[in-house]
């Protein structure tokens, strides 16, 4: 380098080192890029929790976090399972899997309405588990009783004949079963909290069984041994019914969903899919495809939940959830 070159860059720049403009730039496109993260985040936490809790969302978070005994401390697996993120991929993979009960499947097709309001459904769902799970005791007795009451309403039969109604204890336990496979199975596998060791599952159903035989579900399993038997001793009841099928492309391609949520909700669906154990893909007329769910699917997966989890946890330097 001539001394001509350097002695004119040390006259523009008023020393050997970069201007002083170049480093307040740099500061400015930093907040700019932090700003408009905070952005994100907070549109992606609003749009979650609006499709989530509803209309009715803080109302509702109001009663689940008032004072009060709880059924659950702190420390149980269940409260670990229900907070995370994988619920969302767990919560998909109960319904695919609940659809394969024809009884179960002709009172969803006759009564829930998931066509006309899937996020209503998905909303009081959604509460239930919040409130059982991290809500005072009265608050989760007042839900356990409200849900009793729509299943006294809801009976009727199949296109073969055969009656059913949601007060039945063996059919209650099946869409438990379906339930709590599914929120395990997504939180071992997606779950951004450390995994569940063998007594901490075994806990975890036992937990759930306390919900259970509230709702009418007479001996409902508190192992995770038990979860296992029981789910096999339904296998010769189920199969893939028209509506079973109808309800799974409603569930994984149809949904109404905004245009920036579809590429999200889609990874969500796979990876839901992708949990599902091959008896039950043939049935629903879903793929199976192993090597692509164990690569890119989880992969997908993990990013939509962990982006979630991103989005419903407060920005705050202790990484306390919002």
């Amino acid at each position: 380098m001539s001394e001509d070159t350097s002695q004119g860059r040390r006259e523009h720049t008023g020393r050997g080192g970069p201007s002083p403009g170049v480093g307040k730039m740099v500061c400015m496109r930093v907040e700019s890029a932090r700003a408009t993260s905070v952005d994100v985040r907070s549109w992606l936490a609003g749009e979650v929790f609006q499709r989530v809790a509803g209309p009715q969302g803080r109302l509702r978070q109001a009663e689940i976090t008032a004072a009060g005994e709880r059924w659950f401390a702190e420390d149980r697996p269940i409260r670990r399972v229900h907070g995370d993120a994988a619920m969302f991929v767990g919560g998909l993979r109960a319904l695919l899997l609940q659809s394969l009960h024809p009884l179960v499947m002709a009172g969803v097709a006759q009564h829930s309405g998931y066509r006309d309001d899937p996020w209503g459904r998905l909303q009081r769902t959604s509460f239930f588990i919040a409130v059982t799970t991290f809500g005072p005791a009265r608050e989760a007795e007042r839900a356990i009783a409200r849900v009793r009451g729509v299943h006294r309403r809801v009976h009727g039969s199949t296109a073969d004949g055969r009656v059913y109604t949601a007060t039945d204890p063996h059919l209650l336990r099946w869409v438990h079963l379906a339930e709590v496979d599914s929120f395990l199975a997504a939180y071992q596998r997606y779950g951004i909290g450390p995994r569940l060791d063998q007594s901490e599952r075994d806990a975890y159903v036992a937990d759930t069984s306390v919900v259970a035989a509230r709702l009418g579900v007479q001996d409902p399993p508190r192992s995770e041994t038990q979860l296992r038997d029981q789910l096999l001793g339904f296998r010769p009841e189920l199969a893939g019914t028209p509506q079973a099928r109808e309800a799974a492309r409603f569930l994984l391609w149809q949904a109404p969903l905004p245009v920036a949520a579809r590429l999200p909700y889609a990874a969500l669906a796979a990876a839901a899919v992708g949990l599902l154990p091959a008896s039950a893909r043939w049935p629903l007329r879903l793929p199976y495809l192993p090597a692509t769910e164990a690569t890119q699917g989880r992969l997908a997966g993990r990013g939509v939940v962990a982006g979630i989890h991103w989005a419903m946890t407060a920005a705050e330097p202790n990484g306390a959830a919002g």
